[in-house]
């Protein structure tokens, strides 16, 4: 069974939803439900199910984990090196 929701928007956002709804050939309601459920999906595959695929991840990222963790002065000379739009590396 069906069941309505009632929300309320700006009117900019409802016009911006809307353009985007038409651009994909879509009403809006169904271009709303689309996008409620793309970010439901989201956060419901980031979850752990279980405590062995919690355990698998934290093993995962040991294995990665290169043994040192760098000084402050190489995190601050990556950061600015990326809003300067460099790609050196040093």
């Amino acid at each position: 069974m069906d069941t309505r929701i009632h929300i309320l928007v700006r009117e900019a956002d409802k016009a911006r939803y809307g353009d985007q709804a038409e651009r994909e050939g879509k009403s809006l309601g169904a271009w709303l439900r689309e996008a409620a459920e793309e970010k439901l999906a989201a956060v419901e595959s980031r979850r752990f199910k279980t405590v062995e695929e919690l355990r698998a991840f934290f093993g995962a990222c040991d294995e990665g984990d290169a043994g040192r963790e760098p000084e402050w002065a190489e995190h601050r000379s990556v950061i600015e090196r990326s809003r300067r739009g460099s790609t050196e590396v040093t």
